[in-house]
């Protein structure tokens, strides 16, 4: 037994195998991605108002999650070719999800 009253070895511990992913990445980025495109679109039609109030940042901020948005998805969509053409660097957890 160790200090704290457990049985367990530390050494050996191996932790349980993580579940499968139930959610599918592609409808909650695609959305997303939507969403902050939107918001700098809108921004766009206030920016005397933003620059009065310094807050530029919420401009640019909305135009980052929509370019990191796109990016993500692209890799996604470039790991789920891969994973097709059966590369064996490629993430085969992307195939598990129905676009």
């Amino acid at each position: 037994m160790t200090s704290s009253g457990s049985s367990i070895d530390p050494d050996r511990y191996l932790p349980p195998a993580l579940p499968p992913v139930r959610t599918g990445l592609w409808h909650v980025a695609v959305p997303v991605t939507v969403i902050w495109l939107v918001a700098f679109v809108v921004l766009l039609f206030f920016i005397p108002q933003l620059q009065a109030n310094d807050a530029m940042v919420w401009l640019w901020t909305c135009l980052a999650g929509f370019v990191l948005g796109v990016m993500g998805l692209s890799v996604y969509g470039w790991q789920r070719r891969a994973a097709r053409r059966g590369s064996r660097s490629a993430n085969q957890m992307a195939l598990d999800e129905a676009i």
